[in-house]
């Protein structure tokens, strides 16, 4: 059977699961590079070509649920943004299916806060000392709880946004609504019964990482409603990178679901396909066909962490010896042309050079989601406003500078023009601020956030958001001499206003203070990687993505992690008591999870592939990726040694 009547089979098989008449869920097993959107794109158009009306009909809706809302973007530009798919993330889902319910939420929030509650002050009960941070911890949780048990009754609907932080006592957080949704599906006949009414098919990307009490429910839809819905998951269990997904997902699947699968890679050359086939071989033994015809590159790169070394220049290296293995040129640019992968933020952000910025403020943990897609307070005030003003100004843009004072400017609001009897001195002024804070780069100077800041709190070119300022009111009367004494109190009002415990608010103010101090041009580096424009990413954040070129960083010691080791992966490091004794119980082991990211990022590479391993033990390292047949004597590279003699 040829690739093409292949792929069709298998697209054949998944649509003829979406019968109204006869349902049948199914489970596709799609390796990476296969073509798991392609897919899901062809068997939903050809649905809507042939059996639209049917929805119509009903006022039914097919539910797609990706990973990303690019990936949910990108969908719904190929089908058109037709209605009749509901296209959306995990959470959005969850928060659409359950956001009506507003009694029914406030319930089981009482509920959960009072259990929490319970085991905390048991656990204070408990406690071998009043004064260790452990308890004084623990006591603010159990105030902070109370505190919102107390103010449920006053919440009159529910908030939640997918896509940032969720504040202020009316708002639902990410955990909550993946749970509330969870319990409500699996335990409640009449939420089933609408979710299979309104979506008579559900197909989920990446269900290998949706949450597993999520996919559990599902399941148990599926199961008490098998004659009137379909239940259709996309995945493969070796591209898992999260925790909190199902782990036997796959494995339990019932007899009666159809299990097609897409076993040719579209996105790898042969080399590279070779080697990730021989990484998952001990995990499931599955291997895929090569579509591409090249052979492409692949090196591993072996440095000895236990000398001092310097890893910009150690990578840098490693680049030009690509550039001169693949006769690529790209490889040895300072663009973006090659993607590197590391296991964490931080890794990327210290590469990038924007530490002095994220490390501050993603040490805090209810920033971590809006710090990562930059939703947090704070960071489109300098994204969005700051950032291209000076940008503009900087290209002698003078329309574009207007534009952004006039949407933005506290100074231009409308009220103000309306009472003020001079309103082309306000309009002048703004002008003038606009031009004092972009002097802050005069003479190639590189200012703070801080600095910057300050100008702004100044002038009032714009409104600070409440966050920063406390900030900014302490940098302005810093200005002022002998004006000191009002300090504190003006900073402790703004605190108020924003009616936080100051055990949560000042960890907060500390964050933002040390993040402040980065250089503009640091803190430009960082809205590339969110924007997804810059040469670093993540392990995590490179789902369903594919680069001509890409470098692997690993490096145990710089993830600061405990869950996962590529030392152990590689046999550079003996496994641990924990470790075989999970493996002995048929748990998860860090060797496992190792693996899989191993897969994920070196199958995200569509020409060559470059792997950059610091380890303590070069020598095990390399004799086990040649007895594994992972790589061959000439694909190694010892840095510091190979590369200093040419």
């Amino acid at each position: 059977m040829g690739k093409n009547t292949a792929s069709q089979s298998v697209n054949d098989e998944i649509y003829a699961c979406l019968d109204f008449d006869n349902p049948k869920s199914f489970f596709l097993f799609a390796g990476a590079g296969t073509g798991k959107t392609r897919c899901l794109v062809e068997v939903l158009t050809r649905f809507r070509a042939e059996k639209h009306e049917r929805l119509q009909r009903g006022a039914k809706k097919i539910a797609i649920i990706t990973y990303t809302n690019a990936a949910c973007d990108e969908i719904k530009n190929r089908l058109d943004f037709d209605n009749a798919f509901h296209v959306s993330t995990i959470h959005s889902f969850s928060w659409e299916l359950i956001k009506p319910y507003t009694n029914d939420i406030r319930e089981y929030i009482r509920t959960s806060l009072k259990e929490d509650i319970t085991d905390l002050e048991g656990k204070q009960a408990r406690a071998k000392s009043e004064t260790s941070k452990t308890y004084i911890d623990r006591a603010r949780k159990i105030a902070s709880k109370s505190k919102r048990l107390v103010s449920l009754d006053t919440v009159n609907k529910f908030t939640y946004n997918p896509n940032g932080d969720n504040v202020g006592r009316d708002s639902l957080n990410h955990a909550e609504v993946i749970s509330i949704a969870a319990d409500f599906i699996q335990n409640r006949p009449l939420m089933q019964s609408i979710l299979v009414r309104k979506y008579p098919v559900l197909l989920i990307d990446e269900s290998q990482d949706t949450k597993k009490e999520l996919m559990n429910a599902f399941f148990k839809v599926q199961e008490q409603k098998s004659d009137c819905f379909t239940l259709g998951m996309f995945g493969d269990t070796m591209q898992r990178i999260y925790t909190d997904g199902k782990p036997d997902l796959g494995e339990d699947i019932p007899d009666s679901w159809a299990k097609p699968a897409k076993t040719i890679n579209y996105r790898c050359p042969k080399r590279i396909l070779r080697l990730i086939n021989r990484i998952r071989f001990d995990a499931d033994g599955q291997e895929q066909q090569p579509n591409k015809n090249e052979e492409g590159v692949v090196r591993l790169f072996i440095v000895d962490a236990s000398q001092s070394v310097d890893k910009t220049q150690i990578e840098s290296q490693a680049m030009k010896s690509m550039a001169g293995s693949t006769g690529d040129s790209e490889w040895s640019s300072s663009s973006s042309a090659v993607k590197v992968l590391t296991l964490e933020h931080h890794m990327a952000a210290a590469r990038g050079g924007f530490s002095t910025f994220f490390d501050p403020l993603y040490a805090v943990d209810k920033f971590k989601t809006g710090l990562l897609d930059g939703t947090l307070s704070g960071i489109s005030f300098f994204a969005r406003q700051i950032l291209p003003l000076v940008e503009a100004k900087s290209a002698g843009d003078e329309f574009t500078v207007t534009s952004i004072v006039r949407k933005y400017s506290s100074l231009l609001k409308k009220d103000s023009l309306k009472i003020s009897e001079q309103p082309l001195g306000i309009i002048r002024a703004a002008g003038d601020a606009a031009a004092e804070l972009y002097s802050l780069w005069g003479e190639g100077a590189d200012p703070s956030l801080r600095e910057v800041l300050r100008i702004i709190r100044r002038t009032g070119l714009f409104q600070v958001p409440d966050v920063l300022n406390p900030i900014a009111e302490r940098l302005v009367q810093d200005d002022v001499v002998g004006d000191d004494s009002d300090d504190s109190d003006d900073a402790d009002d703004a605190d108020d206003a924003d009616d936080a415990d100051d055990a949560e608010l000042d960890p907060v103010i500390e964050a933002w203070e040390a993040a402040l101090q980065c250089p503009f041009s640091r803190f430009k580096e960082y809205v590339k990687y969110i924007s997804d424009e810059s040469r670093f990413g993540t392990h995590q954040g490179i789902k369903g993505l594919q680069f001509p070129r890409v470098m692997v960083i690993l490096d145990d010691e710089e993830s600061r992690g405990f869950l996962f080791s590529y030392e152990k992966l590689f046999g550079a490091k003996p496994w641990s008591d924990t470790d075989r004794r999970n493996e002995a119980e048929g748990k998860e082991t860090t060797i496992e999870r190792t693996r899989r990211l191993f897969y994920v990022t070196c199958s995200r590479a569509e020409e060559s592939l470059a792997i950059v391993a610091y380890t303590s033990n070069c020598k095990k390292l390399e004799q086990y990726a040649l007895e594994q047949n992972w790589f061959a004597n000439d694909e190694i590279v010892f840095v510091g040694k190979d590369l200093a003699n040419g």
